[in-house]
Parts: structure tokens; sequence; C-alpha cells
């Protein structure tokens, strides 16, 4: 299993969204680094779903359903969706601020590559990050 964490403006598509809707297509990514990672998720995969903007914190936890097929929102381009449905709320929201000051964290791509929108995240950083927001799966 691997595991990865969603960007998302909430005034977009926010957390109470996707657990509204229960499943959902992942999709609008236009960027290309972003659009290699979706490939790279498989069914099972767990990934954290952060709020982006005003909010900055990591909210939720979601599975992959269903691997990348072609984003149904392209005009053009070689751009794929996955399919996600939310797991649970994270009782303790993880702020950026305190990503950036915790060790192990502070070197997540969500630090160092800020606007890349679906990151990959170790397995030491999921645990911790399960941990420091109290969530059990």
């Amino acid at each position: 299993m691997a595991y990865w964490l969603l960007k998302s403006d909430p005034d977009t598509y926010s957390w109470d969204s996707l657990v509204k809707d229960q499943e959902t297509s992942w999709d609008g990514v236009r960027n290309y680094l972003a659009r290699n990672n979706l490939r790279l998720m498989k069914k099972g995969d767990r990934a954290f779903i952060y709020h982006s903007q005003e909010e900055k914190e990591i909210v939720g936890v979601a599975e992959i359903t269903k691997e990348a097929y072609p984003d149904p929102t392209a005009e053009s381009g070689d751009w794929c969706s996955v399919a996600i449905k939310a797991l649970t709320e994270c009782p303790r929201h993880l702020s950026l601020e305190e990503i950036r000051n915790t060790p192990i964290l502070n070197v997540m791509q969500l630090v160092t590559n800020s606007r890349l929108s679906v990151q990959s995240v170790t397995e030491a950083q999921w645990r911790d990050i399960l941990r420091y927001t109290k969530t059990v799966l």
C-alpha cells in the first residue's frame, strides 16, 4: 500500500463535500508531476485530504477506489483522474505550521514543493500524521 496527500481548495471541493458525496472522481489536475502521481496510485492506497488556501491543514483520510482513468474534465491533453472515497475525518486537524515544525514531516513535499497538488507520503510520515491527528483506521 502507498500513501498520498491530495490538496483541495475547500471553497471548490471540501472534506465535507467528499463525505456528502461518499465517493468522487479526483479530477482537474493539470500538473505533470501530480498527474504522474495519480498514475502511480493503486486501488486500496490511502490519502490524506489537505485543505489549501485559508485553512492549510490535513482534515481527513480517503481511500483510492479506482486507479487512473482519463480525466472527464480535460478538453485536451493526456490527463487522468482517480476515484476516492472518504474514510474518516481526522479528530484533530494538523496545520501546515505544525508540519513545518515537526521533524520527519518538515521534509514532506507539502513543505518543499508546496504547489504540488498530489504528493507521495512515506510510511513513517503517514504513521506520525495519524498519531498527531489522533486518527484511528
